[in-house]
């Protein structure tokens, strides 16, 4: 069975750039879904309730309900393989599939850990000043990954070549909000670029602000 027969509900926090991304593909897809805000500044991924869910208490968590039979998944892009399978999200054939999932790992491993962890450090835990060795540290590798993104923006309209896929909206999600980490895009006009063919494509909504309180 697809995404379109069950109930889909969606635990996470306003102004995460991982919990948006489910989030926006679901909206892309025309799939209706119930979203469930979770605070995790007041540890909202931590209590009994949610960890009997998703064990490593984080967000976002994607129930997927079956009439009385419900599962749980975390990882958001694996939300995003489980969501957009059997879409012209997710390539059919096994090169550029392989190559949006490509930028699925990168994402993860050398995106992610720096662009959207200073951005937190920054913006929510107003670690600026304090962390700023660190940040410091952590902002260079961020930077090493938007060139690594622009060389390939420069080649191609999206990340995994001519077509719009989960990998566009595994890296837009933190990319586009990476001015909150103090990072600035402008010697990257090819990811300006990108970011705003994203924004054009049928059915994106905005990342919505945070609703949690620090």
């Amino acid at each position: 069975m697809s995404p379109q027969d069950y109930r889909l509900t969606l635990h996470g926090m306003s102004g995460s750039g991982n919990c948006y991304k489910p989030a926006l593909l679901m909206r892309q897809l025309g799939l209706p879904y119930q979203w469930v805000e979770v605070d995790i500044l007041k540890g909202g991924s931590r209590t009994p309730d949610f960890l009997a869910r998703n064990p490593n208490g984080k967000v976002p968590l994607l129930e997927i309900t079956d009439g009385g039979d419900s599962r749980a998944l975390a990882e958001s892009n694996a939300m995003l393989c489980y969501l957009a399978e059997g879409t012209l999200y997710l390539p059919e054939d096994r090169w550029p599939r392989a190559q949006a999932m490509q930028w699925l790992f990168f994402e993860q491993y050398s995106h992610e850990p720096y662009v959207a962890t200073v951005r937190f450090w920054v913006k929510y835990m107003n670690k600026r000043q304090e962390w700023q060795d660190k940040i410091a540290e952590a902002t260079k590798k961020g930077y090493a990954a938007l060139g690594v993104m622009e060389q390939q923006l420069s080649r191609t309209p999206f990340l995994a070549g001519p077509r719009y896929t989960i990998a566009d909206i595994a890296l837009y999600a933190y990319t586009h909000v990476a001015h909150e980490g103090d990072y600035s895009l402008e010697r990257f006009p090819a990811v300006r670029d990108w970011l705003a063919r994203v924004e054009d494509q049928p059915g994106f909504v905005p990342m919505p602000e945070a609703t949690a309180s620090a």
